[in-house]
């Protein structure tokens, strides 16, 4: 669709890429001079339409091909989904709905430096102003993608439909795929020994008798000692729900806790934890948990290096193939039974584009030849502890238009998107010709190709 502006509005997304001082030098009134138009229930300003437009600008992001009209398209066919979403009694949770707006002015409070300041720049008396704006802005958003899920859910293609739209691709217009690799690798990961382990466990034992017996917070000793730097700051809090990407064990203790239960010492792939459940909002839970890693010596480094090394060694000699070597002996639980292969985590199959690669892992496997090993290199985890790799280059296909055995994963996506496309091109027409729809002033002399003033 013309209009249609894929757009991520930072503060919408709860993701501020911007500091402070952009913010206040780029700060400017929003005008509020009546209704630039009307969907259903609902009102679209004059200001809203400049608000679009600050919070593109705010994240950096240029406007200079963005007009005004193509903005007021985006607002209605948005206040379009949201209005039929109500009328189709779509239900959004208003418990996760507060959940990121808390998100959204915590994070705003960080940028700022405090969450008047947050009220401030909005222009609002007091925070609850500024919650209920906030609160309204998420909701609405929330029905649009929910109207939008809800008409392309039952949307799918067929093999034969994925062949006829591959064949009706002129020749000279077939999308061009980047190199390509498929991509498997072996973990070897340095160990505590059994004192140290030991040690860790003791003194995540001993934070829970402080806690249980002697009121100590757990919030602050989260803050004091947890080895978790993302979660240090709010006190090892998260809020958490069923879809939440947790690795199992952690998963397993804290959604069976009790509200002020306090965990018994457990151990994850990242270390050794406690967690304690402080609420339940609806289906989200807020926990606070305390990470305590292990120490690894130098000669514990040491040997597990010696270790990839002389499987390395092993491997280009020919006593074991890359694939027989990741099952014995990586310590990756996810890629090993599969020898080492990497899934994309964005297409779910095994292919990377080399040009979308992560700049460190790209410098590792550009070069390599078809069965070559990389060098060992230590690629830290999350937490910052030591993990030896070796990479190889399963399969590299070059740069070429798109093949349609080769290619049929992708074909098959940008035929299921083009039909979605047109679902929804086909339900936006339907909607406007039953729904109440008012566009006023120099709005009307937008050339819009959705028939928004029904001429």
């Amino acid at each position: 669709m013309k209009f249609t502006i894929k757009i991520v509005v930072a503060i919408l997304l709860c993701q501020p890429v911007f500091g402070q001082d952009s913010i206040t030098k780029s700060f400017t009134k929003f005008k509020v001079d009546g209704v630039a138009g009307v969907v259903g229930d609902y009102l679209i300003l004059e200001s809203d339409i400049d608000k679009f437009l600050f919070d593109i600008k705010s994240q950096g992001q240029s406007t200079a091909e963005i007009t005004p009209c193509q903005i007021m398209g985006k607002l209605l066919e948005d206040k379009l989904l949201a209005h039929h979403a109500i009328q189709d009694s779509i239900v959004i949770n208003d418990v996760q709905i507060n959940s990121e707006v808390d998100q959204i002015i915590d994070r705003f409070a960080q940028q700022l430096g405090s969450r008047q300041k947050v009220v401030e720049y909005y222009k609002k008396d007091n925070e609850p102003e500024l919650r209920a704006e906030l609160f309204a802005i998420r909701r609405d958003i929330r029905l649009s993608e929910s109207m939008n899920e809800k008409i392309i859910s039952n949307v799918d293609v067929t093999p034969d439909e994925i062949k006829s739209f591959y064949e009706s691709i002129p020749e000279d217009e077939l999308p061009t795929f980047g190199v390509e690799l498929e991509i498997a690798q072996i973990v070897v990961e340095p160990e505590a020994t059994e004192e140290e382990r030991q040690k860790i466990i003791d003194r995540l034992k001993g934070f829970r008798s402080d806690i249980l017996d002697n009121g100590s917070s757990f919030a602050t000793k989260a803050v004091l000692y947890t080895d978790d730097g993302a979660s240090r700051g709010d006190g090892g809090l998260m809020t958490i729900d069923r879809k939440t990407p947790l690795v199992k064990e952690f998963r397993d203790i804290v959604f069976g806790l009790q509200e002020g239960e306090v965990s018994e010492p457990f151990e994850t792939e990242y270390g050794f934890h406690i967690a304690t459940l402080e609420k339940i909002r609806g289906d989200k839970l807020e926990i606070r948990h305390i990470l305590l890693i292990p120490e690894v010596s130098r000669a514990q480094e040491e040997e597990a290096k010696d270790k990839i090394e002389r499987i390395k060694k092993r491997i280009e000699d020919g006593e074991l193939t890359f694939d027989e070597a990741a099952r014995e002996f990586s310590d990756e639980k996810e890629t090993k039974y599969d020898g080492g292969v990497l899934v994309n985590p964005v297409t779910l199959d095994k292919r990377f584009e080399l040009n979308k690669l992560d700049p460190t892992l790209y410098t590792k496997v550009n070069d390599l030849k078809d069965g070559e090993v990389s060098l060992v290199f230590n690629d830290p985890s999350r937490t910052g502890k030591t993990r030896f790799k070796i990479m190889t280059v399963k399969n590299r296909l070059e740069e070429h238009k798109a093949d349609y055995s080769k290619d049929y994963i992708k074909i098959k996506d940008l035929a299921l998107r083009e039909k979605q496309i047109k679902a929804i091109s086909i339900w936006q027409k339907e909607k406007i010709e039953e729904t109440y729809i008012k566009v006023n002033g120099s709005n009307r002399d937008c050339e819009y190709v959705s028939n928004w003033l029904k001429k």
